[in-house]
């Protein structure tokens, strides 16, 4: 029977670790080894690719400045539409913004947004998870009952509270969504630390002498970090609708920066007379969270070994 990922021969107290083991992170590189290139979903990659290629490179990518003002080309229709107006290929909103500069330059928030707030709730919820199971208890009590009542209190109803106390924000944003979703990563993040503390090879590393931050980084996060993939794979849709709602909502991003959901905001008066400021940056958030929906769930495939086709 093959080892789990993170086990190691326990040396004896006192016994110098062996300088030829692999390392925690070798271990965990260990497991992409069995991904099949031909099952990638290379078009959701792809669109998620290109999602972070616009973020890094916007501001020499972008036509024409997403914040210049011309009230002369108002709510200009896209290039199909109206063949009179060059270079406005997606046409313009109610001040005369270009609106493909400024879905773009709304990237930029869109991935910072979504990388902050999966890396911070990952991160918190992932070690509140391990500690919570691991130890059991009062301990375990104490940290359950505090997701219960963090999921019990509605993510809008936070906003609200957070945006009056911290003003609206890239900042208040990423705070709300933290606070949503560290809940989501310790639930599960328990139920398989639960399993696996019972392992043989958790029990040796006690018997080893290994010390609890030892046994939790190197012999119990390897074997959950598939779950935390998958999970936050599978959240970068929930998150980026999560933030344009807020900026819809004006708890989010504020001009002059720029979001998809504040794009939808301003554009939302006009819908009636012009369809495009208000229906393209929909299209580029459906087109985002579909892609990132499609590669999570060929990650959950792929790294589940109880989901794996071999």
């Amino acid at each position: 029977m093959t080892e789990p990922v993170g086990h190691r021969t326990p040396q004896p107290a006192g016994h110098p670790a062996d300088p030829l083991a692999p390392s925690g992170l070798a271990l965990l590189l260990r497991r992409f080894r069995l991904i099949r290139v031909g099952r990638v979903p290379w078009i959701a990659g792809g669109l998620l690719l290109l999602l972070v290629f616009c973020a890094l490179f916007a501001d020499l990518i972008v036509p024409w400045d997403p914040t210049a003002l011309n009230l002369g080309k108002a709510l200009k229709p896209p290039i199909w539409e109206d063949g009179s107006v060059p270079g406005h290929v997606l046409g313009t909103d109610n001040l005369g913004r270009d609106i493909l500069s400024r879905i773009i330059q709304g990237a930029q928030v869109t991935l910072e947004v979504g990388l902050y707030a999966i890396v911070l709730s990952g991160g918190i919820g992932a070690l509140m998870g391990m500690i919570s199971a691991y130890f059991g208890g009062v301990v375990d009590a104490v940290i359950m009952r505090l997701v219960d009542i963090q999921m019990s209190i509605p993510s809008i109803a936070l906003a609200l509270v957070l945006a009056a106390a911290l003003s609206p924000g890239m900042s208040t944003v990423i705070v709300v969504i933290v606070l949503s979703y560290w809940t989501w990563y310790a639930r599960i993040v328990r139920g398989e630390v639960l399993s696996l503390r019972e392992r043989d090879f958790v029990k040796l590393a006690r018997v080893a002498g290994c010390s609890t931050p030892v046994i939790l980084w190197r012999h119990i996060l390897p074997n959950v970090i598939n779950t935390l993939l998958v999970l936050a794979s599978l959240q970068l849709g929930s998150v980026i609708i999560f933030e344009a709602t807020l900026s819809f909502l004006g708890l989010g991003v504020q001009s002059p920066d720029m979001s998809w959901g504040l794009m939808l905001n301003d554009a939302r008066p006009y819908m009636t007379r012009a369809w495009w400021p208000i229906t393209l940056p929909g299209i580029a958030i459906m087109i985002v969270c579909l892609a990132a929906n499609v590669f999570g769930d060929w990650m959950r495939d792929t790294l589940d070994p109880r989901r794996r086709q071999l």
